[in-house]
């Protein structure tokens, strides 16, 4: 049974720096994209960032170029993404990613709030 489990979300500052984690199991991380998207209250789930099997030249959205990077530890099967530089609007749901070929899974999310 594939699992993708986000941890790492919580109440942060503006300007503050956050780092989520989305362990795998059930599948070999290394043979798949991983991505993390996120989803605020009353908009479309967007992507953040992705990173591909051979961890080359990770692909970010506009909103968050320079402030987050993702990573992934393929020996504990485990992708990250490292916040900082937090601000009001990257509130959201972050859901983590992993898909190749027909195959698509999702983690249940981990709530990401920046308020003062």
């Amino acid at each position: 049974q594939v699992q993708l489990v986000e941890s790492g979300g919580g109440l942060v500052q503006p300007g503050g720096s956050l780092t989520l984690s989305c362990a795998a199991s059930g599948l070999p991380a290394s043979a798949y994209t991983m991505s993390w998207y996120r989803q605020a209250p009353g908009k479309e789930r967007d992507l953040v960032a992705k990173i591909t099997q051979a961890a080359r030249s990770p692909i970010y959205a506009d909103s968050v170029k320079g402030r987050f990077t993702i990573s992934r530890d393929n020996a504990k099967n485990t992708v990250y993404l490292q916040m900082n530089s937090l601000k009001v609007e990257d509130t959201a749901v972050y859901y983590c990613n992993a898909a190749r070929t027909i195959y698509n899974y999702w983690g249940q999310g981990t709530q990401v709030t920046v308020s003062s």
